[in-house]
This record gives C-alpha cells, sequence and structure tokens, in this order.
C-alpha cells in the first residue's frame, strides 16, 4: 500500500507526461472515495485503503490513456445535479452551466408574470440542460426532443434520478414539435456545432457520440435547421438560446442577421472571455 501523497504526485507526474490534466488526480479520488477534498488533505499521509488503492489505480490507468474519467465513474456533476454519462451521450461540460444560468436569469426577466413557461431543449442528450430548468425554474413545463432512442434511455434515467418531470420525445430537431402543434415561450438547443474538419482531443473523438459533436462543414447546420423552423414552434413573445463555438461570432451573427432580421439577438461571453452563448428574441 501506499500514502494518499505519494499515489497523488506520482498519478500527476504521469498525467503531466501524457497531456492529460494532472487535476483530474485529485478530483478522481475524491469522487471514488466520496470523501470531501479537506478530509483527503488532512489524512494526506496516512496509507490509502487497499480496495480504494486498486479500483483508483486501475481507474488511473484508463485516464492516462485518455478516456474520460466521467466515463469510468459512470456519472458527472451539472448545475450540482449528479448525472449519468455513457457512450450515448456528451459529458455535460461548465459552459453550458452558464448557458443554464443566463437561461433562468432571462425567464426571470421576461415571463416573470407567467402561470406556467413552455419550454423545450432541443436535442438534449443526456437530459441535463432539460432537468436543471426544470428543477430550477418551477413555472417551466419542460419537453425535450433527440434523434438518439439511446440517449434518451439515459436522459429519462437522469430526469427520474433527480425528481425532474420532463416529457421526452425521439425525432428529428423541430419535426416532434410542428407535428404536435406544441408553442413555445423558450427554445433551448445545444446542437452539434464543431466543424467536420476539425481536430479534436482523443479523449472526445475516440469515446463521446459523433452524432453530437458535428455540425456540417461550417459547424452551423443544426442552427439553420433550428432558424429556418423556429417560428412555426414558438408564440409570438419567445427567446431562444444556444451554445455555440467560440470562434463562431461572426459566421453566427451573419446567420441571424439573414434567416431571422426580424429578431432581435445577442452573443454572450462565458467566464473564459469565449462567446460561447447566442440568445434570439422575438417580441421582448
Amino acid at each position: 500500500m501506499t500514502t494518499f501523497s505519494k499515489s497523488v504526485r506520482n498519478y500527476e507526474k504521469l498525467c503531466t507526461k501524457n497531456d492529460v490534466p494532472a487535476e483530474t488526480v485529485m478530483a478522481f479520488l475524491v469522487e471514488l472515495s466520496q470523501r470531501e477534498r479537506y478530509d483527503l488533505y488532512l489524512h494526506y499521509e496516512e496509507e490509502m485503503p487497499e480496495d480504494l488503492e486498486k479500483e483508483f489505480d486501475a481507474g488511473m490507468a484508463r485516464i492516462l490513456k485518455m478516456e474520460p474519467m466521467e466515463h469510468i465513474l459512470g456519472y458527472s456533476w451539472f448545475y450540482g445535479y449528479k448525472m449519468i454519462v455513457n457512450e450515448d451521450v456528451l459529458i455535460p461540460r461548465p459552459e453550458t452551466e452558464e448557458l443554464c444560468a443566463n437561461i433562468l436569469s432571462r425567464m426571470d426577466e421576461y415571463f416573470s408574470e407567467n402561470q406556467t413557461i413552455e419550454c423545450t431543449d432541443i436535442g438534449t442528450g443526456s437530459g441535463a440542460i432539460a432537468i436543471v430548468l426544470a428543477k430550477e425554474e418551477p413555472k417551466v413545463h419542460m419537453t425535450a426532443t433527440d434523434i438518439s432512442e439511446e440517449a434518451l434511455v439515459t436522459a429519462r434515467k437522469n430526469a427520474e434520478n433527480n425528481c425532474a418531470e420532463i416529457q421526452f420525445t425521439a425525432g428529428d430537431m423541430l419535426k416532434p414539435l410542428i407535428e404536435s402543434g406544441r408553442k413555445l415561450d423558450v427554445l433551448v438547443s445545444n446542437p452539434p456545432y464543431i466543424p467536420a474538419e476539425e481536430k479534436m482531443e482523443k479523449s472526445v473523438v475516440d469515446y463521446e457520440p459523433h452524432v453530437a459533436l458535428f455540425g456540417g462543414n461550417d459547424g452551423l447546420k443544426f442552427y439553420r435547421m433550428i432558424f429556418e423552423d423556429c417560428r412555426k414552434v414558438l408564440k409570438e413573445k419567445a427567446f431562444m438560446a444556444f451554445e455555440m463555438g467560440w470562434d463562431q461570432r461572426e459566421r453566427m451573427s451573419a446567420l441571424v442577421e439573414e434567416m431571422l432580421p426580424e429578431a432581435r439577438y445577442e452573443i454572450l461571453k462565458d467566464m473564459n472571455g469565449k462567446d460561447r452563448m447566442l440568445f434570439v428574441y422575438f417580441n421582448i
């Protein structure tokens, strides 16, 4: 057996050599041990329990081969909620938490007098966005769609585990909404927005679903699809919220102005100062 400190330092060095963020080591140990970080530091020079050491070593071997930590654990934390993740869904990212926070803020600002807020998450994946909005805003009547039946299995489990009331529907983009005649106050989507030829990290390309990553030659394919049909599903007063690529500001602005000239829009920066969120407003 070895001490917590010796094991952590050893794997931090190996991570640095293998282009894996060194902070992954402590994050993984915190989750595996089910102990707070400060508690681990208090016992840092003590020997690691044998069963934990074996599990930690096995998991770190996979992480050093670029397998995502969240896949090894089988879950990810998002906005304080525990989400099952696997090869059928994208791992929720921190910048998407910022998107949720901004959506909730604008719901409060623009629909404070509404009894209910009709909202749909297009391409829901793990269901993370839909679950946060449904849990954090009691007025929300939440629905979510995805073309992947496998993703919806995971999304339904996540909704059930987090006690979130969400109606999930399989279908391509806005088709389920158009067919049902549903009208929305808020349309949300984190669509695939990576250009087809862009090089990606091995941990993403090898372990996450390509259908949820790539958005055509310029990355804007699915935004075009939504912009083309969005007026069929939105109420007169409504807004749409999207995550977008950090380098897509000019192309996205041109696309909104071309396809939705009647709308007002804004592009927001994330905590790192990168353009990552698009909000489109109708009669607001």
